[in-house]
């Protein structure tokens, strides 16, 4: 049953200016008559912000609100989602799935505010952040009213929706000869659809943009040193610097040696298989020197119980439960496992790669009298024949009941 036009008054829309929720403005207006406050929030997102607010307006929006929430979405999105190693299916960084939340959580407090009587999104209809959006909204208030567009409305692919925007005369940046979708934040790009649909073609080389292409990337390395303490960065070759201006100088130290790609074909949460390109250069550091720290820093037992519960974690992020209790008590575990990290990795960037060269740390657990090839201290090698023993007395059970078996 179609929705009475009278629902709604006042919609917020998380808007990016993109083809999606550039439609979505007059779209609205059209079917319910409604006041629509386009929300944008600046998480990194760099020149795409340019003329939002002159388009949102000329669209058909009542107001633009722009919130700037770089600081936040490091800090409290970004640097514990790192804390936790989380990398989902082993490749995705998870750049897009951790910043929904945030503006999820904005556009409701907005919403509260200005008195809306909805909020709305452009996610697809079989993408992750419909839910990531949706989540996000009911754990805030599980009363309000939701409009996705895409569950709606009477287009069914991206070209229609240009055609669209060209009738209506909707400025746009997509065209049917590049129609992927591009998402950008202080953490990563990410491009799926168009011809990224097919896993057999190759990414077109002009589509990057914060990485340098390898074959193409400076001749000369370039070596490094960050610096963690509690497993958060904090240096960089001896510097400090601001969460925010840390992320973009290794995005950008990174991107030029070509540093950050990922092309995958992921599951996701809805039930499909989906093919996304991602460059995510300043992240892949901080993930592979906190790595190497954290060689030396994690006792072994809590290092492999750590790493067999980021899948479970990642998979929350990915879903979508970043508000979740489940999620939250994860974060309290990860958190206390990494206040042990704190030490110095030097890195070598090259055509593509980032190298360990070397790692040191005050707490560190690493001993070099004890893993020496030459007789060391505070150990006897002759205890190890029991402990061989004992361990493979579950090995020679087995063994003697198949013998047994055959005699």
């Amino acid at each position: 049953m179609e929705r009475k036009t009278s629902l709604f008054q006042k919609v917020i829309l998380a808007y990016s200016g993109g083809l999606d929720t550039s439609v979505i403005i007059p779209w609205l207006k059209e079917k319910y008559q409604c006041e629509v406050i386009a929300y944008c929030a600046d998480i990194g997102q760099a020149e795409e912000l340019s003329s939002l607010e002159e388009r949102a307006l000329k669209t058909g929006a009542s107001q633009f609100r722009l919130e700037d929430l770089k600081k936040e979405f490091v800090v409290d999105y970004i640097f514990p989602m790192l804390r936790a190693a989380a990398i989902y299916e082993g490749g995705y960084l998870l750049g897009t799935s951790i910043a929904r939340p945030l503006i999820a959580k904005k556009q409701m407090e907005l919403a509260q505010q200005e008195g809306a009587d909805a909020v709305a999104h452009g996610a697809t209809g079989k993408g992750n952040d419909q839910i990531r959006f949706e989540l996000t909204y009911l754990s805030m208030n599980p009363h309000i009213q939701i409009i996705a567009p895409w569950r709606e409305w009477s287009f069914q692919s991206r070209q229609e929706l240009i055609q669209y925007a060209k009738d209506k005369q909707i400025p746009i940046t997509v065209t049917p000869e590049k129609p992927y979708s591009i998402d950008r934040n202080l953490f990563h790009i990410s491009f799926e659809g168009g011809v990224l649909e097919d896993p057999w073609n190759e990414p077109p080389r002009e589509m990057f943009r914060l990485t340098t292409d390898p074959e193409e990337a400076k001749d000369t390395p370039e070596t490094l040193e960050l610096a963690f303490e509690g497993g958060n960065p904090k240096t960089l070759n001896g510097k400090a610097f601001p969460p925010v201006a840390l992320l973009e100088t290794l995005n950008q130290l990174a991107g030029e040696h070509g540093i950050g790609r990922v092309d995958l074909v992921e599951n996701r949460y809805i039930g499909m298989k989906s093919r996304g390109v991602y460059e995510t250069p300043g992240g892949t550091l901080l993930h592979e020197a906190r790595k190497a720290l954290e060689s030396i820093t994690l006792d072994r037992e809590v290092l492999h119980l750590r790493d067999s519960l980021v899948p479970r974690y990642s998979e929350l992020v990915y879903y979508g439960y970043w508000f979740s209790p489940e999620r939250e008590l994860l974060q309290k575990t990860m958190d206390d496992i990494q206040k042990q990290v704190t030490g110095t990795v030097r890195m070598k960037l090259y055509k593509g790669n980032c190298t360990v060269l070397g790692r040191k740390s005050p707490r560190s657990l690493y001993r070099q009298q004890l893993a020496s090839f030459d007789q060391g201290l505070g150990f006897n090698p002759r205890d190890a024949e029991g402990f061989i023993r004992l361990n493979a007395l579950r090995l020679i059970t087995q063994w003697e009941e198949k013998k047994g078996r055959k005699d």
